[in-house]
């Protein structure tokens, strides 16, 4: 397997471990700090926005500056991240910590474009492949960033947690070594006569609105249906196991296919794995409608977890075919920019809406983003029938 491929697929499981275990810890290290407890939930909220807002600065720098300057910026605002959460720990300083949470956001938002870093060190027609196996790195993660905070949590007694992300300083700083060995093609340059397309005619292609569709809305319904679930079982008095157990496989659904998802596209062509990831979506909201039980939760997280696979990898392999090279990063950045917007409204919206309208309408509430979702796959099929 192509060696650059494999560090990246590396880089990605150890960005997402310490995106994972700073999730895992936030809340709680907000509420043991927060001097009141509705603030206790704003660093997670802050890393979440901070991602948002990074998404297509850091595209036009890696633009400017090719991708590896990129990632070791991420990896050095990550180290200064985890540096300042250690020291707000320690020294029980509310607003260094969220400075730290936004300083983390920032690092995914930059680490986000590992994806599509992976299409462009394989051959054309390897990107679905390059891009699902990079995405694999998520079974680590879902693995490695819980235990490593369990692990880590009572390194200093009297600051729990300030292990956890003294260690997250150290897996920051492996992820810019590594770094340091990929060799990414050079940054694009258009030639002199080339005309420049501006965005407006890069995010009206087909190609690309299809591809943000499926990738923001269906991140969308996975993110507030994932949200929620915890919330409607806990209404359900179902015990806290329980749900640690429905979101562990929640998140092997969305991870373990990533092993073969590029080959599924490959034999079985993109908009049919887009539908597939469609009617997952439509089946989870079906299983959650006929019952409360942890098995109906087991089951249609699971389905939500593989949905958010098909629909991720899927729209990223769409959007590398909708732009130029010369054109990638302004794409690549105005997608990026949708999607996690889409994720952070879809998260912070998750509690309101079940505890206001309940798990019923949470439900019914995603079935317009899947219908659009399935009116872009079927825009997508006549597209390709009308292909030579």
């Amino acid at each position: 397997m192509n060696l650059n491929l494999i560090l990246l697929a590396i880089c990605q499981a150890l960005m997402m471990t310490t995106n994972t275990l700073t999730i895992t810890t936030s809340a709680l290290v907000g509420a043991s700090l927060a001097p009141q407890p509705s603030l206790a939930t704003l660093p997670l909220a802050t890393q979440f926005l901070a991602t948002m807002l990074t998404t297509l600065p850091a595209s036009l720098f890696m633009g400017r500056f090719g991708r590896k300057a990129g990632f070791l910026l991420a990896a050095a605002i990550g180290v200064v991240g985890a540096i300042c959460a250690t020291t707000g720990i320690l020294k029980h300083q509310y607003w260094l910590f969220v400075t730290a949470a936004a300083l983390a956001g920032v690092f995914v938002g930059f680490g986000g474009y590992i994806r599509f870093a992976a299409a462009e060190v394989v051959r054309p027609d390897y990107k679905s492949i390059a891009i699902s196996w990079v995405l694999a790195g998520g079974v680590v993660a879902a693995v490695a960033g819980p235990n490593l905070a369990r692990l880590t949590r009572d390194i200093a007694p009297d600051a729990l947690f300030a292990g956890s992300f003294a260690a997250a300083a150290l897996i920051y700083l492996v992820f810019g070594a590594i770094m340091l060995a990929v060799q990414f093609p050079p940054p694009a340059k258009a030639p002199a006569t080339a005309a420049r397309a501006s965005l407006r005619q890069i995010i009206v292609r087909p190609c690309f609105v299809i591809a943000v569709v499926c990738g923001a809305l269906g991140y969308a319904v996975m993110s507030l249906v994932m949200t929620a679930t915890p919330l409607a079982m806990a209404h359900q008095h179902h015990a806290f196991g329980d749900t640690a157990f429905v979101i562990q496989w929640h998140v092997l659904g969305m991870f373990a296919p990533s092993f073969f998802t590029g080959y599924l596209i490959r034999r079985f062509g993109l908009s049919n794995i887009l539908l597939a990831g469609a009617l997952l979506g439509l089946a989870t909201v079906v299983i959650n409608l006929q019952g409360q039980t942890v098995t109906h939760f087991w089951f249609a997280l699971m389905a939500l977890g593989v949905s958010w696979n098909f629909l991720f990898i899927g729209a990223t392999t769409l959007l590398t075919e909708s732009y130029s090279t010369t054109e990638k990063n302004r794409a690549q950045g105005f997608n990026d920019f949708l999607v996690f917007s889409a994720v952070t409204i879809a998260a912070l919206s998750a509690g309101a809406l079940q505890n206001r309208f309940g798990w019923r309408m949470v439900n019914l509430g995603v079935l317009p983003l899947l219908f659009l979702i399935l009116c872009a796959v079927i825009w997508l099929k006549t597209l390709d029938r009308k292909s030579p």
